[in-house]
């Protein structure tokens, strides 16, 4: 890096977030720290959580394990603001591995730190491409995923963390094949949770067709 960029900070953002809203038919507007919080959910019709490092697990009263990732403090303050701004506002949510953990704990719920990659339905595949479906979940009946997607639906695996203890007022909308919790959502239906990355797989994505049909709907 030449030394006068070396002081300079970067807000990275992959780009197949806003490639899946564009597939479903909405625009996508990245968002910066920056901003005011308030300011933000006033001017967005519908906010993607999307996946990135380990939460703080002092956020749900746990020590760190020895294999917890890097952990984004600033971060992890900000998008709790940020969620609980989007939800007084009642703006649909569409949260993605990290984001569906995040809002586990902002409901109350706790995490599973570490789980190996031969463990159960092998959730951690680092060495698979993240475009490749690597297990099944299965999708419980009645549940707002289960009018988006079949009750067995391929998906990738790019966590090493799961779902401990389900927040208060959330339900388990999908699950893999050992009984982890891969989709969480509300009884009012305005928030959709993830745990795999549906930004990676075929688009137009289900998940993110809902999240656009919403804001939609809510301009309308």
């Amino acid at each position: 890096m030449p030394p006068a960029m070396s002081e300079l900070t970067f807000d990275l953002h992959f780009s197949d977030y806003s490639k899946s809203v564009v597939a479903a038919g909405g625009l996508p507007v990245e968002l910066t720290r920056d901003a005011d919080v308030e300011g933000i959910v006033e001017r967005i019709d519908g906010l993607v959580l999307s996946g990135g490092a380990d939460l703080d697990p002092s956020h749900y009263g746990a020590e760190a394990h020895s294999q917890l990732g890097q952990l984004e403090q600033d971060r992890d303050e900000w998008e709790f603001i940020l969620f609980a701004a989007a939800r007084k506002r009642s703006i649909p949510i569409l949260a993605i591995c990290r984001g569906l953990q995040l809002v586990n704990v902002a409901f109350g719920g706790t995490l599973r730190q570490h789980v190996e990659i031969d463990e159960g339905a092998g959730h951690p595949q680092w060495d698979v491409d993240g475009r490749t479906a690597t297990h099944d979940v299965e999708v419980v009946p009645g549940t707002l995923t289960s009018s988006l997607l079949p009750s067995k639906w391929p998906v990738n695996s790019l966590h090493h963390q799961t779902v401990s203890h389900v927040g208060k007022g959330l339900i388990v909308s999908a699950c893999a094949s050992d009984g982890v919790v891969e989709g969480l959502e509300t009884p009012e239906r305005d928030l959709l949770a993830v745990q795999w990355h549906p930004e990676l797989l075929a688009k137009p994505d289900p998940t993110f067709q809902w999240l656009v049909r919403e804001a939609e709907a809510r301009i309308a």
